[in-house]
């Protein structure tokens, strides 16, 4: 078709008010893709900036030509830190947006509320963000941690280098409970022991009795898996209470350079933190990515783990479906296994149960908000169904 023909058919369908007027090949120049985050609420300290780091890698597909020659239209939808709202907006990107893949969901909540939709809707769900494991499922891809990924080798880094007596302190939730069945039996084999152990309501922000405990126990070490608006109040009251990272050690396994934008780096200077990747790590990737996010998003923006694994996933949609070359579902995921990428967190890769092979990383929130690295893994093969107890 050229200009002329087209620039006249447009101009047609436009005075009809009919969109179906478009030819059919014309129509498919664009893929529809779906992002569901909370762009509210008090999940979305954790998750609205996620946003920012899928549109960003949709961006750079489709300035570099897209995916098999179409371009990428992302369908932007909130899910406002509420579970059946994620539900209801899942259904509605399958089934009146039609969308390819979805990109999508922090809590475990939040991807339990979408599982039966992508599953009933034969949908495609990336998820980004450490989870507990526990769950494989047909139509999700998870491109972030599960829990043996992390607090494993966290644990026992800490019992060797930190201290043995541990308290375990998190939000009151899936992941946060089943991170810390599989801690407890790594504390006791690292020959360390649980102390005292507390979960709060997602938002909760009074933690004064919670502190209280944790002085009151002669913890040397501080297990952390609060998560969301949460981490705010917590930090600053441990600080206000003179708790003091350097005497009783602090490790996070839900903050990243992302949250502590929102917590004050002053309120977690000293703390440590373990997650798959970290903005300071050197390699080419991750310097690519940190520059763009950045020019795009302006220069005090810091990019995070569950930012870099969206990104990631992005473009392992992208390889998977130009691998299949198809958008179906079953060819993009069969495509998908043993699939490879150097990403901003180094390479990973995907294993057949639907995760992906990562590095765990232990750092300390230096009084910039960055992190310095002090420990790294080699890649850790993805164990979602580990033996808890």
């Amino acid at each position: 078709m050229n200009t002329l023909s087209r620039r006249h058919l447009l101009q047609t369908a436009a005075a009809a008010g009919a969109a179906t007027l478009l030819p059919h090949s014309f129509a498919q120049d664009v893929v529809k893709v779906g992002i569901l985050h909370s762009l509210t609420g008090t999940i979305a300290l954790a998750e609205a900036s996620v946003v920012d780091a899928e549109k960003l890698a949709i961006d750079e597909i489709n300035a570099a030509g897209g995916v098999m020659g179409k371009k990428i239209e992302a369908v932007v939808e909130d899910g406002a830190s509420d579970w059946p709202t994620f539900a209801e907006k899942a259904r509605k990107l399958l089934e009146r947006d039609k969308v390819a893949a979805v990109f999508g969901c922090y809590t475990s909540a939040s991807r339990k509320a979408v599982l039966p939709v992508f599953e009933k809707g034969k949908g495609l769900l990336y998820y980004p963000t450490y989870y507990e494991g526990l769950e494989q499922s047909p139509n999700i891809l998870y491109t972030a941690q599960e829990a043996t990924q992390s607090v494993i080798a966290a644990v026992n880094w800490l019992a060797a280098n930190k201290g043995k007596d541990f308290y375990l302190i998190g939000s009151d939730y899936i992941w946060p409970r089943t991170t810390n069945k599989i801690a407890r039996p790594t504390i006791a084999k690292a020959g360390a022991k649980v102390v005292g152990e507390d979960y709060f309501a997602l938002g909760h922000i009074e933690f004064g009795s919670a502190i209280n405990k944790i002085r009151a126990s002669n913890a040397t070490v501080v297990l952390s898996t609060m998560v969301g608006g949460s981490n705010v109040a917590f930090y600053k009251q441990m600080k206000a209470a003179g708790i003091d990272p350097k005497k009783i050690t602090i490790l996070a396994l839900a903050v990243s350079e992302e949250e502590v934008s929102g917590i004050g780096a002053d309120n977690v200077e000293g703390v440590l933190t373990c997650m798959g990747y970290f903005q300071s790590l050197p390699n080419a990737a991750n310097q690519k990515f940190v520059k763009a996010f950045k020019a795009k998003y302006g220069d005090k923006r810091v990019t995070g783990d569950t930012l870099a694994c969206a990104y990631t996933s992005v473009y392992l949609w992208k390889m998977a479906a130009e691998k299949a070359k198809s958008f179906d579902v079953e060819k993009v995921v069969a495509a998908s296994n043993g699939l490879e990428i150097d990403g901003p967190e180094g390479k990973v890769k995907f294993a057949a149960n639907h995760h992906l092979w990562k590095h765990a990383r232990i750092g300390e929130f230096t009084k910039d908000g960055q992190v310095k690295m002090l420990y790294e893994s080699p890649l850790i093969e993805p164990n979602p169904f580990p033996k808890l107890g």
